[in-house]
């Protein structure tokens, strides 16, 4: 199980609504693992990305969702170097920066 607070990212909060029912039984089973309703729901999260990694055609999902994505960056790319030129745009520290002489020059 990975810490929820792992230095890559950080910690997200999740909400989620659930039936009383479904509540009332997650609340039961937590206690009787003596966890709180986070630990539980941290468990619960961290089995369900496991079981998806195990689907036969998951990685094939994944693998085409990477490639929207390096589509749409490269779009996005094309679309920035389009308006400043294949160098893009320039930034603070690309900029000379001009110093104020304080006073009367001599």
């Amino acid at each position: 199980m990975s810490e929820p607070n792992d230095a890559r990212g950080g910690v997200k909060t999740l909400g989620i609504k659930l039936p009383a029912g479904l509540h009332a039984q997650f609340t039961l089973v937590a206690q009787l693992d003596d966890l709180s309703l986070n630990d539980a729901a941290l468990r619960a999260v961290e089995f369900y990305v496991e079981s998806k990694r195990s689907e036969g055609d998951f990685a094939q999902r994944a693998a085409e969702a990477l490639a929207e994505i390096e589509r749409e960056a490269a779009a996005r790319r094309a679309a920035i170097e389009g308006l400043f030129g294949s160098e893009g745009p320039s930034t603070a520290a690309d900029k000379p920066t001009r110093s104020r002489k304080s006073g009367a020059e001599s």
